[in-house]
């Protein structure tokens, strides 16, 4: 046996779990977490042609730093009871997100919304619908009130509103330098119909004082140390978006009852803005004269810097402002990466989009690594803060891999960049743009 053979087998033996390693190895990268964005150099690009099996067209267009998406993917599975196909980040708090390719559904069915926890969820059979209050109270509440579910059921209207819920780290991954917190990848984001009261009626039946500013909530999570006396999570909103038509107290997702990993019985559900201002497991909501200051509300938490700065720096808490409404995106959640496809066909392609308050007004997507665009039909929100579906096909020139990317423009004109977007301290709102890998034979 020869001695580069002898490298060649001792390699994929060392990477017997992960031959993706194992090819980049024996074509000379040096091996490192495989991540969607990556550092290959444009002098690696037969390294990537073998490792991806043939031969990317439009290779002189892909930008230094990139590795192929069909490389990055992860299909490892999560089980949690009513929950399917999720990835699994971690366990205390369970986090877990959803592959792509499981958003197709116009709307996230409650198997495949996402699981986004701080603390530890009370106990299910500690649960009783009959006894489980909300109350509404703070300094600048007129008339502090405590509600049974079965009292607001009775006392208010109810609604259904689609809403986009998105974690502010979604996508955190990607940065380089890497931050602290969990590394998602594209799949903590849903969308789907909630059922409740508007917020807004409550808070007025309960009066509002005219020196209001903010709400908070608080929940009945427990914190992972086990100390009764600490508090979790509690963020909240201005009231100007507390009171907006869209805001609801609920209690049921896509017409049944919410999922218990997402807030059963009764949560915030708040739109286009971070899904944290959205408490689950909810029990109080604070009518507040100042700026919420409860637990995550302050230093850096959900917050970005108010001007850019340099990758891996420092950033004071002075310096650091309130994340509002999410930044323009979308989702090529059909097909999914790594599909064979024939050069003869025309491929589908569908996603999602959103823009956090806005609307999304176009779509493109690109098959030469954003040199050229093409045009993607995009369709009107349910309403305000639901994600949009949007549909296209591309053709392509000539076998080999391929990337498709996906690109939208927000009412405003603002552009998902097709790269990763200013580096923060916590590794929040990525919107870089989507991106699947497409093998045409």
């Amino acid at each position: 046996m020869s001695e580069k053979t002898k490298k060649t087998v001792g390699i994929h033996e060392a990477y017997a779990n992960d031959p993706v390693k194992a090819d980049l190895e024996i074509f000379g990268r040096e091996v490192e977490p495989t991540t969607r964005r990556g550092f290959l150099k444009k002098s690696s690009l037969l390294a990537m042609a073998a490792v991806v099996g043939s031969n990317i067209p439009f290779a002189n267009n892909m930008p230094s730093g990139l590795i192929p998406a069909l490389l990055a993917n992860s299909d490892k599975p999560f089980s949690v009871e009513g929950k399917d196909g999720l990835i699994y980040l971690n366990d205390r708090p369970i986090n877990a997100e959803t592959p792509a390719h499981l958003l197709n559904d116009e709307f996230t069915p409650d198997k495949h919304f996402f699981i986004r926890n701080n603390g530890v969820p009370p106990e299910l059979n500690s649960i009783d619908l009959k006894t489980w209050t909300l109350e509404i109270t703070g300094e600048s509440c007129q008339n502090p009130k405590t509600f049974t579910i079965d009292e607001l059921k009775k006392k208010f209207k109810h609604y259904t509103y689609a809403m986009t819920l998105e974690c502010g780290g979604n996508g955190r991954h990607e940065f380089n330098p890497p931050t602290k917190g969990n590394q998602w990848e594209v799949g903590a984001v849903g969308c789907g119909r909630w059922t409740g009261v508007r917020l807004k009626d409550v808070l007025k039946d309960c009066g509002i004082k005219e020196d209001a500013v903010y709400i908070g909530y608080y929940g009945k999570d427990t914190h992972l140390s086990g100390d009764p006396t600490k508090v979790v999570i509690s963020r909240g909103v201005p009231m100007s978006k507390a009171l907006e038509d869209e805001i609801l107290i609920a209690w049921a997702y896509e017409g049944e009852d919410i999922p218990y990993h997402n807030g059963y019985p009764l949560r915030l559900a708040i739109g286009g803005w971070p899904a944290s201002v959205s408490g689950k497991w909810l029990s109080k909501i604070v009518i507040r004269n100042k700026i919420h200051d409860g637990e995550k509300m302050m230093g850096q938490s959900y917050r970005m810097p108010c001007e850019p700065v340099v990758p891996g720096s420092k950033v004071e808490n002075d310096n650091m402002c309130i994340i509002e409404s999410m930044p323009v995106k979308s989702l090529i959640t059909f097909p999914k990466s790594g599909i064979n496809h024939n050069i003869n066909d025309k491929l589908k392609l569908n996603g999602k989009a959103w823009a956090g308050d806005l609307k999304v007004d176009e779509m493109y997507v690109s098959i030469d690594f954003g040199i050229t665009w093409q045009k993607a039909k995009v369709n009107k929100p349910l309403n305000k803060t639901a994600w949009q579906t949007w549909e296209t096909n591309v053709t392509f020139p000539k076998k080999g891999y391929y990337e498709v990317w996906a690109r939208a423009t927000d009412s405003k004109g603002n552009m998902q960049p097709m790269i990763l977007p200013g580096w923060n301290p916590n590794g929040y709102l990525n919107n870089a743009c989507h991106r699947i890998a497409v093998q045409v034979v």
